[in-house]
């Protein structure tokens, strides 16, 4: 059995795309039609490999899978960062608002949004899912909504949902069927009506999932498609980090015990991929849903997900740092016009409001600091930037030029420093190599030059002796569980805690 199931996996991976393929390339415009509808789909917490088509020989994504095949990568993408622990929060109000992180922060309510652009200039546009943002930023940049979860994280069975009301207001909590499912059939809903309705006016449809961010509580149908299947270790795979890097007991770090125990981090990715399989499947519902709709010839469909996430990578579990497993995240772009290809200029999040704008004939406002990325797949062109510089809160600091990265932790005025080219998976830190000494000089005079240019107001070097030591002591660690994490979840990787 487990042979067959995954003979009929490589086929389906091998297959779905160049079907896709060969039904897209014979009936799309070549070119991208002005004012375009637009599907934003927006994953939370996706790792940049977590998809099949990137080379990931275990998890099932066949829908997305075909929109690899189909559009334009852009393979080195990332977050800027955060200025607190709920990565998700900046990072969607960076995309929102096409404004690098201390331009914008974390709240949306004084800024112009890209969907209430989109408003402004005729666009019916739709929200569903998650909003980690205010009732007020919602309202002002969606014509429509439904099914919303105002908040950062929830359990999937349980999500506390409410309806934007006609006046803009919203309904009281009603939590009701699975996550995913609440944001997809609402959005078939809305596709139905508005061809239903006549309407000459192009929509965005935002679709917000909130998978595969934790709880790690697939339906057992989705976790069935991994029986049976021996789940990698990532390659950068510790049990401890191995060295205290200023965020080490955060929530999401206390979702599996120290020393990391490789049966723990194996079963979690399996449950990670068992959610993503599903949100795929569903997926592919919207999609279906625009071809019989007679949308898919002038929709275009952006996948993304809002930062990644560590799962036993650098023995870390959440996305609190700036390794790329973390910090990166997939970007992907599809529809009429837009070829196949990729790319690995290193581009940001927050680069998709100009993007949008370009499509659909609006002026980004004054503050956005995106810049457009049409050109990288229409001309060819090279990525908008040389230079990536990351932040997380005031403990680390990240530069990237070429194939070279250096990450500084001003606490403890300490580097890493990692050639990508040669070791992707950031594990060889050559900074304390004599030959790589002036590598590491001139990345931070280059960190020196970028931290003035994006306005970061913590210092890029702190006495080394803020922090005590950079030993993690997880030996003496008190782990807790937060309040969304189901039972069997508890039983299973919080013995310590009495199952209580």
């Amino acid at each position: 059995m487990r042979h067959h199931h995954l003979t009929h996996s490589a086929m389906t991976r091998l297959l779905i795309p160049i079907l896709a393929l060969l039904t897209f390339a014979g009936c799309q415009p070549e070119t991208t039609p002005d004012r375009p509808n637009i599907l934003f789909l927006f994953a939370d917490d996706q790792r940049p490999d977590a998809i099949g088509a990137y080379g990931n020989d275990i998890i099932q994504t066949p829908v997305l899978d075909r929109l690899v095949a189909t559009g334009f990568n852009f393979r080195n993408a990332h977050v800027m960062g955060s200025v607190h622990g709920a990565v998700c929060q900046p990072s969607r109000a960076m995309l929102m608002s096409g404004r690098s992180l201390y331009h914008v922060g974390t709240q949306l309510d004084s800024v112009i949004t890209f969907p209430e652009q989109l408003q402004e200039n005729g666009y019916v546009t739709y929200g569903t899912g998650k909003w980690h943002q205010s009732r007020e930023s919602f309202a002002k940049s969606f014509t429509r909504g439904r099914n919303i979860m105002f908040g950062g994280m929830s359990s999937h069975d349980a999500v506390p949902v409410r309806q934007m009301l006609e006046d803009g207001t919203f309904s009281e909590v009603d939590s009701v069927a699975w996550s995913t499912d609440l944001y997809v059939d609402t959005t078939i809903d809305f596709l139905q009506e508005h061809v239903a309705s006549g309407t000459t006016a192009p929509f965005l449809a935002y679709v917000s999932f909130q998978t595969p961010h934790d709880p790690r509580m697939p339906l057992p149908q989705d976790l069935a498609l991994y029986d049976g299947v021996q789940i990698p270790l990532p390659p950068n795979f510790m049990p401890v980090h191995p060295f205290h890097n200023g965020w080490m007991t955060g929530r999401d770090e206390q979702l599996a015990e120290w020393p990391r125990p490789s049966a723990h981090i194996r079963d979690q990715i399996k449950e990670y991929y068992g959610l993503i399989s599903h949100m795929d499947r569903r997926i592919g519902d919207l999609l279906d849903a625009l071809d019989e709709l007679g949308l898919s010839d002038n929709t275009v469909v952006v996948y993304a997900a809002d930062n990644g996430l560590a799962l036993g990578s650098h023995g870390l579990l959440g996305k609190q740092s700036l390794y790329d497993h973390s910090n990166r995240v997939p970007l992907i772009i599809s529809g009429p016009g837009i070829p196949e290809g990729s790319s690995n200029d290193p581009v940001l999040l927050y680069d998709l409001y100009p993007t949008i704008a370009s499509w659909t004939g609006m002026t980004p406002p004054p503050g956005v600091d995106g810049s457009n990325l049409r050109g990288m797949w229409e001309r060819g062109e090279s990525g908008p930037r040389e230079v990536l510089y990351t932040v997380y809160e005031d403990i680390h600091r990240a530069i990237q030029r070429g194939p070279w990265k250096l990450i500084h932790y001003p606490r403890l005025d300490r580097q890493q420093l990692f050639n990508l080219e040669e070791d992707p998976h950031e594990m060889d830190d050559l900074s304390s190599d004599p030959d790589h000494a002036e590598t590491v000089a001139a990345l931070m005079a280059l960190m020196e030059i970028e931290h003035a240019a994006f306005d970061d107001p913590h210092p890029l070097h702190i006495h080394p002796d803020s922090l005590d030591s950079d030993v993690f002591d997880y030996e003496n660690v008190e782990r807790w569980v937060d309040r969304w994490q189901p039972q069997w979840i508890i039983e299973k990787y919080f013995r310590e805690l009495g199952n209580s």
